[in-house]
Order: structure tokens, then C-alpha cells, then sequence
């Protein structure tokens, strides 16, 4: 079993049914649920999927993304005071965005086999607490 971490636009894909994207995060799904891996990412993640809803108001849509975004299917991480430990430590380090430094953070601070995202920038990047980091399109599924 692997505690695998999405980054935010992955969730977007799935949950927009990206045309281009969504068939890739539909068989990571299946592998991680084959595999009894835990899905997980952190409550930033969330709050930036919600960001769009709450702009156009839609609750609906944003309903169906707190709904999504629980156990068993994703574990929220969240930002504690150990995790701005790990993210000052990264943020320190040159050609990382605030932003990601948060993700990257909390994957750290829980241990994650995988940090998965769709920023080429990301992929490849050592940080320690996270075996790797990969892109969307790695062949480890």
C-alpha cells in the first residue's frame, strides 16, 4: 500500500471530465483502488477547488467537490505547524512557487510514496519526506 498525493489540477481533471486528461486520472483511480493505496491531498487543495464555485456561486458544484473530496476515496492532509516547518525549508530552495511549496509541504510531512502532478516544473524534484515527485503521464500505473 502507497500514500499517494494529487496535486490540485489532477482533481480538476477528474472532476471536469477533462476531455484530454480524464481518461489517464479514471486509470490511476482503478490502479490506486486495485492496489488499496491511499489517495490523499491536502485541505489547500481543497480550498482551491472551491474557489471556482464559490466565484459563480454554483453550491451545487461545490457540494459535489467537498463530497469528492472524502475518506475513504481521498485522506486531507492538513497545513499544522510541522508542515511550516517543511514548507519553509522548500520555499528556501530557488524555482519553487508559494503555492506548490504548500503542496509539497504536506505530502513531506505525511510521508508520501508519490507526489503526482501535471507541473512538468515539479516533476523530478527532490524534497525530502516524499519518495517521488512524478508527472501525470510517469508509467508507474
Amino acid at each position: 500500500m502507497s500514500l499517494i498525493y494529487w496535486d490540485t489540477m489532477l482533481f480538476v481533471y477528474w472532476l471536469e471530465e477533462h476531455p484530454g486528461y480524464a481518461p489517464r486520472i479514471r486509470t490511476i483511480l482503478s490502479r490506486i483502488e486495485e492496489r488499496e493505496d491511499v489517495l490523499c491531498t491536502s485541505s489547500f487543495a481543497r480550498a482551491e477547488l472551491l474557489v471556482g464555485p464559490y466565484k459563480t456561486g454554483n453550491q451545487e458544484l461545490a457540494g459535489q467537490i467537498r463530497a469528492a473530496l472524502q475518506p475513504p476515496l481521498v485522506r486531507i492532509l492538513p497545513f499544522t505547524g510541522d508542515t511550516a516547518e517543511h514548507y519553509a525549508r522548500i520555499r528556501a530552495k530557488p524555482g519553487i512557487a508559494a503555492a506548490d511549496a504548500i503542496h509539497l509541504a504536506c505530502a513531506a510531512e505525511a510521508r508520501v510514496d508519490l507526489f503526482l502532478t501535471n507541473d512538468r516544473g515539479l516533476a523530478g524534484k527532490i524534497i525530502p519526506g516524499i519518495q517521488f515527485v512524478a508527472s501525470l503521464d510517469v508509467n508507474l500505473f
